[in-house]
């Protein structure tokens, strides 16, 4: 099973005898509120014009518990989740696809954690919205209730123990900017820099400049040269659990499984406890 999906097989299986639930996940980051412009309002966004058959699921409500010790976007409460896909239409025995404005990283976010939480078969509409060359729709679907129920798993997420621990013994990725992974600005957090011994790993370079994802064969290639080869346990965090989730995403479309730390910088720049490096080494 892919992890993606092109614009024109997702129209094709919407037209067959079983077509995927669909989910719009519009997000996006904003500093907005801090210049006094209004915030991003993906319900909006949906409601001006989506896919047909597409139902809006909130990152900040439905995939994510509030802000916190635990980071920006901690994990949601399960039973909460798990009631949230149900009534968006999410059964254990029927594909899901995903999509958002074209950026990947909210989309991605509600791929992993249905696929952390078992679901087996979800995948994420490469290139988003913008790839779309159907019509829109203004219409909110009625669906039926799903009967999916979130049954984490064993493995894929780390906590800021098991972050700092991979990150000697494995591969953790940094999917932030760079300047933000040196240290030498940072826009949200308290402080600036990364994980000691995490190799800075922009997801912005998974993509080409359609956001589309580069070929499987060439994001091998360019996490074998961040050090992911073989049998490598690799993790991956960010500023939220959010473009890291994105980047886990990528490294599913090489073949590659890894971990997600959901707590990412925000969680451990908010401890005062835990080391900071700065700069372009690793260390």
């Amino acid at each position: 099973m892919t992890a993606i999906i092109t614009a024109s097989d997702l129209a094709h299986e919407l037209t067959g005898d079983r077509p995927p639930v669909l989910l719009d996940v519009r997000w996006q980051l904003s500093v907005a509120k801090a210049a006094g412009a209004p915030a991003f309002d993906g319900r909006a966004e949906y409601a001006a014009g989506h896919i047909p058959g597409a139902v809006f699921v909130d990152l900040d409500r439905e995939l994510a518990a509030e802000p916190g010790e635990n980071g920006r976007h901690p994990l949601p409460d399960l039973a909460e989740f798990g009631a949230a896909m149900r009534h968006a239409g999410v059964s254990a025995g029927r594909p899901v696809v995903v999509y958002d404005g074209g950026q990947g990283w909210a989309a991605a976010r509600a791929w992993w954690m249905l696929r952390w939480t078992g679901h087996p078969d979800v995948r994420v509409l490469d290139g988003g919205l913008p790839s779309w060359r159907g019509e829109l729709s203004t219409e909110v679907p009625d669906v039926a209730e799903g009967d999916f129920r979130p049954e984490p798993a064993a493995a894929g997420l780390l906590d800021a123990d098991g972050a700092a621990a991979l990150a000697r013994a494995g591969v953790l990725l940094d999917a932030r900017a760079g300047e933000r992974y040196r240290g030498e600005v940072e826009p949200i957090d308290r402080v600036g820099g990364h994980i000691p011994g995490a190799v800075s790993a922009p997801t912005t370079e998974n993509v080409g400049p359609d956001g589309r994802f580069l070929p499987a064969d060439e994001l091998r290639d360019r996490f074998k040269a961040l050090g992911v080869s073989g049998d490598t346990e690799v993790g991956v965090y960010c500023g939220s659990g959010v473009s890291g989730a994105h980047e886990v995403l990528a490294l599913a479309v090489a073949g590659i499984p890894a971990a997600l730390y959901v707590g990412s910088w925000s969680e451990w720049s908010s401890d005062p406890a835990r080391p900071v490096a700065v700069g372009a080494d690793p260390q």
